[in-house]
């Protein structure tokens, strides 16, 4: 019998054997999540809501964050948490996800991730009528974008990747998994339709052309890669320098997607030197594959998939720019990021983006 998954994938065996878009209702409602801005709990709400689900009470400082409320708990002994929290219902899923993906990753190797506070009821969330939300240990390290750069560091960075991935693709049945993210694949086909709020020039030509090319060549390729529950938003705001580790936060853009995805978005951001293919890339790039080994069909579409998620990121966040533009700043925090490195990649053909991959892997194995 052939099952269609949501995003219009036919599955066999939680396998997806045939790639279409989500529906127009999924990406209506996956754009209404980033459209709305999060009702917003006051301080004294979210220290009872603190007590009722944890008998805790602390110092609470109010975090930026797009969707969810976050909020960071300090205690008299010094130690901190992160309490993400929303009014909306649509969270619930969200939550439901985030905290069950971040409990699957407990005692997992070769990456941090934040740990799970559990309720006094011994739940990893609450819900109650108005609120719901989950608490969390809150990981120290320096965010990639305030650290300098290096082979080495961008290496182990594209390692723990594929440790992450690793630990995830054993879990593809965690709730909420297949909820409306307008940063999921299937709802990139309709990005387009944001184009208008774009500048006019070469940045918005190369965002067509990459989103054409990602339509014509990448999509319906990506039945024929592997699959999974992934982090979907690896950037350098998400992943720390712990020391010799490496740590990754915010799971909140998480979901079932093709497992080169996190490699695909990961190396996107990491795409800055104009005297190279790739941009730098290159090491995050055969860090990862030197623990998850690139097939030569996911060699094929990783640049493809790089500079569409450069044009998904360039399209979204103008979109939300328009919507809200007192958090600006916040929401752009990416963008110029994504505009240098798709300027870079736009200058490789689909052959030159596949020979650039190779020549990295096989570079890393000598």
């Amino acid at each position: 019998m052939r099952v269609e998954n949501q995003a219009g994938c036919v599955e066999k065996s939680e396998k997806p054997i045939g790639l279409a878009s989500f529906s127009q209702s999924h990406v209506e409602a996956a754009m209404s999540a980033l459209a709305t801005s999060p009702g917003i709990l006051e301080i004294d709400a979210l220290g009872a809501l603190l007590w009722r689900h944890y008998g805790l009470s602390g110092e609470i400082e109010i975090l930026s964050s797009e969707v969810e409320q976050t909020a960071e708990i300090r205690f008299p002994t010094g130690e901190r948490l992160i309490f993400k929290t929303a009014r909306e219902k649509p969270a619930v899923e969200s939550f439901r996800f985030q905290s069950a993906a971040l409990s699957a990753l407990e005692g997992s190797k070769g990456f941090v991730a934040p740990t799970i506070i559990r309720t006094l009821d011994g739940a990893a969330m609450f819900e109650e009528a108005g609120a719901s939300g989950y608490l969390q240990s809150l990981v120290e390290g320096v965010p990639l974008h305030r650290e300098a750069r290096s082979p080495d560091l961008l290496d182990r960075c594209g390692r723990a990747l594929a440790h992450l991935d690793r630990a995830l693709a054993v879990h593809d049945d965690l709730p909420g998994a297949r909820r409306p993210v307008l940063w999921h694949i299937g709802c990139w086909p309709r990005l387009i339709e944001l184009e208008r709020h774009l500048p006019e020039g070469e940045m918005g030509q190369a965002v067509a052309r990459a989103m054409r090319d990602y339509l014509r060549r990448v999509e319906p390729a990506l039945c024929d890669v592997p699959w999974q529950v992934t982090h979907n938003d690896p950037s350098p705001f998400n992943t720390l320098a712990a020391g010799e580790r490496i740590a990754f936060i915010d799971f909140g853009d998480g979901g079932f997607g093709p497992q080169i995805q996190d490699l695909a978005i990961a190396a996107s951001h990491q795409v800055a030197d104009p005297a190279s293919p790739l941009g730098g890339a290159e090491h995050l790039i055969a860090g990862y594959a030197s623990i998850l080994p690139l097939s030569k069909l996911e060699t094929t579409l990783l640049v493809g998939l790089m500079k569409a998620r450069q044009s998904a990121l360039i399209l979204i966040n103008h979109w939300r720019a328009s919507l809200f533009p007192g958090e600006t700043a916040y929401i752009m925090k990416n963008v110029a990021r994504a505009k240098t490195g798709l300027a870079i990649l736009d200058r490789l053909s689909p052959g030159e983006g596949e020979a650039a991959v190779r020549a990295a892997l096989a570079a890393s194995s000598r």
